[in-house]
């Protein structure tokens, strides 16, 4: 009996072994992969734990395969932090129809092997640091319907060459590379693609017109490149596009009437080109179309979008073009507009009553126009009720902020009307505004004290209110505002995405271009008449980027507690009237990269140490009772003053008058024998001597 069980377990054994060989991968794959993985600096978890490379961490093998081993179809390694080369060896997988190496580190040239794999269907390279002429090296990849190199820095021409040996492939991906000429006649044989993308390469020339073969395309992307002169009116023959983007090239003259076509299109954007002219009617009539992007271009005429046909329209922007007149009450008919911005035109007059029935409108920008009636503009904007984001900057001229409290907006976000010269001051409505993250009401003519509820705001992290006329003492509500207490500020909804245009510093002309989504969490309150003391509480604000207090009445020391903004990158504190020593502890704020406290009255030694060592005299300069590197020594000195007596007897005009004589007659003397040099040298020593003393004797008496 013992026997018998040992022959079962035996048997047993033997099975299990054979099954495990038999579900093994197979031994010339395991050894591409072995090979691939010794090419690479990183390790990839779960690889080389057992020899059945089926079980790897993103590798799968044919499970139909009647064969005594598997063979490894996908190798799926997207986004997985490896680092490396890719070496020959991957061409050995050659039953592979998936890789993907996507989001990683990988550098160098790819081998030209991995560009033959005869079943290779999917290729996904995009997002590493591959470089070389990958489309002149000839690649052959009968199978292949998916492939992405995109944002690499591969050069050369922008050939496809591949498609007279690829006729599935549907998606071309060469974006973001450095692929430069024209776009090559090859790509009429990519008949198959649905989706093109060139963008951010070096290309150039006119429109593409070979591209206007490629009849089944339904994304076409050429943005960021080089292309000139006009857009083809032959881009009616791709019906079957849904996106086209042509932005930031260089395209001029007026827009192809040709989108009555295109039945399908539903994004659109050409901005930052050189457009001229009106809309096309066929375009202002478009009912596919969910966003139109026209901005940064010489488009001019009337605004003569037909929105009672364009039912779909969520997004439109025509921001810095030409268009004037009024803005037409028959915009309120775009129901489903959410973006809407029209800024720096040349639209004048009111935003019409009919805009409050927009109640899906998130974000307005009517910035740099020639609107008016502030009131009326903020009453309408009001009943947008999903209203998200508001930017009137540089309109409504002198005109008094609005005190109504009927104003309400409960969903803003961010809300700017810099540059108006507006009157008046901060109107109690804004404290409604729970959700505010962003106010900037700066360069404006607005007055009186700053409330104390402007620190009720949980949400707010950037508060610009300089160049205005704000008085008294700032509120001590300032420092319990809530996101500044937190290092990490989360932006929420469009707000990231948002651009504006703000005033450029004071010795620019113009207007700086920001996004919100980019701006550092700051308190700006320079340029007013606040007076009083600087709070030590300003200290908890550890997430607070940017202080600037410049040109105020503010008086009393700078409070030792500013040192807990640890996250502080800008502190202007210059042209006040603070008092007493630069607080040494200071020198804690690492990131402190712009720092002033010029025209003061401080005095005492200035810190030493940690980012002070950086900061230019013009940082200090003003404050006649600082000491250090850029002024007199702090160190009292060893030596005791020159009296006054001696000063005269070493400075005066008799002792010139003798140095000059003996100079001369000890010149002429010495010449003879040759010693003249000695003598000078002698006489310059005394000279230095008694300068020294006098500038010592000089300094001691200031």
């Amino acid at each position: 009996m013992a026997i018998s069980h040992i022959y079962l377990s035996v048997i047993v054994v033997a099975l299990r072994l054979h099954t495990r060989i038999a579900m093994a991968c197979n031994y010339n794959d395991l050894t591409a992969l072995n090979g691939f993985s010794k090419c690479l600096t990183s390790k990839i978890d779960g690889w080389e734990s057992t020899e059945d490379c089926c079980t790897w961490n993103g590798v799968a093998c044919d499970n139909s395969s009647t064969a005594s081993s598997k063979r490894v179809v996908s190798v799926d390694l997207g986004n997985k932090k490896i680092a490396g080369r890719i070496c020959e060896s991957i061409g050995g997988l050659d039953r592979l129809r998936t890789l993907n190496l996507s989001h990683n580190s990988l550098h160098g040239n790819p081998p030209p092997n991995l560009f033959r794999l005869q079943n290779l269907e999917v290729l996904d390279l995009s997002s590493n640091n591959l470089v070389g002429p990958v489309l002149e090296e000839g690649i052959d990849l009968p199978s292949i319907r998916y492939f992405d190199i995109s944002t690499n820095y591969f050069n050369g021409s922008a050939d496809a060459a591949l498609c007279e040996n690829s006729p599935n492939v549907q998606v071309l991906n060469l974006g973001n590379n450095r692929f430069s000429g024209g776009v090559s006649t090859n790509f009429g044989s990519c008949t198959s693609l649905l989706q093109l993308f060139l963008n951010g390469n070096n290309l150039s020339g006119s429109f593409p017109e070979i591209l206007l073969q490629l009849k089944l395309l339904n994304q076409l992307h050429l943005q960021e490149n080089w292309f000139s002169g006009p857009v083809s009116v032959g881009i009616k023959d791709l019906s079957n596009l849904v996106d086209l983007d042509l932005s930031d090239n260089l395209f001029s003259g007026g827009l192809p009437d040709a989108f009555e076509n295109l039945g399908k299109l539903e994004l659109f954007s050409a901005s930052s080109n050189n457009l001229s002219g009106n809309m096309p009617k066929s375009l202002v009539n478009s009912p596919s179309l969910v966003a139109l992007d026209l901005r940064n271009n010489s488009l001019s005429g009337p605004l003569n979008l037909n929105c009672s046909a364009m039912i779909h329209l969520n997004s439109l922007n025509l921001g810095r073009n030409y268009f004037d007149g009024l803005i037409p009450e028959s915009m309120s008919s775009c129901k489903s507009l959410g973006t809407l911005n029209l800024a720096r035109n040349k639209l004048e007059g009111e935003i019409p009553n009919s805009f409050r029935n927009l109640q899906a409108l998130r974000f307005v920008s009517l910035s740099n126009n020639s609107l008016v009636n502030l009131t009326r503009a903020l009453d309408v904007l009001g009943n947008c009720k999903n209203l998200s984001i508001v930017v009137l900057t540089l309109n409504f001229k002198e005109e008094q902020i609005p005190s109504d409290m009927n104003l309400q907006f409960a969903n803003l976000r961010a809300l700017v009307i810099a540059n108006c010269r507006l009157r008046g001051s901060l109107p109690l409505w804004l404290n409604d505004c729970k959700k505010l993250q962003v106010l900037d009401l700066s360069w404006n003519l607005l007055g009186g004290a700053l409330p104390i509820w402007l620190g009720n705001f949980r949400h707010l992290f950037y508060l610009d209110l300089s160049n205005n006329s704000f008085t008294g003492n700032m509120p001590k509500s300032l420092t319990e505002l809530k996101a500044l207490t937190n290092r990490n500020i989360t932006l929420e909804g469009m707000l990231a995405e948002v651009p504006f245009y703000r005033r450029r510093q004071q010795n620019s002309t113009g207007l700086a271009y920001n996004s919100l989504g980019s701006l550092p969490p700051t308190l700006d309150l320079s340029r007013n008449n606040l007076s009083g003391p600087i709070w030590p509480a300003f200290g908890k604000l550890i997430g607070l980027h940017v202080l600037n207090l410049k040109n105020n009445y503010l008086s009393g020391s700078i409070p030792d507690g500013l040192s807990g903004m640890v996250s502080m990158e800008t502190l202007d504190l210059s042209h006040n009237f603070l008092s007493g020593q630069i607080p040494n502890s200071l020198i804690k704020l690492s990131f402190l990269s712009k720092f002033s406290v010029a025209y003061n009255q401080l005095q005492g030694e200035i810190p030493t140490g940690g980012q002070f060592m950086t900061f230019p005299y013009a940082s200090f300069e003003g404050n006649n009772g600082l000491c250090g590197e850029f002024f007199i020594s702090c160190r009292p000195t060893q030596n005791p003053p020159v009296s006054s007596d001696e000063h005269m007897d070493i400075l005066g005009w008799p002792f010139g008058i003798g140095v000059a004589t003996g100079f001369l007659l000890s010149t002429i003397i010495c010449f003879t024998f040759g010693l003249a040099d000695r003598i000078v040298k002698r006489i310059r020593s005394i000279l230095n001597v008694g300068n020294a003393r006098g500038k010592k004797h000089f300094t001691s008496r200031k």
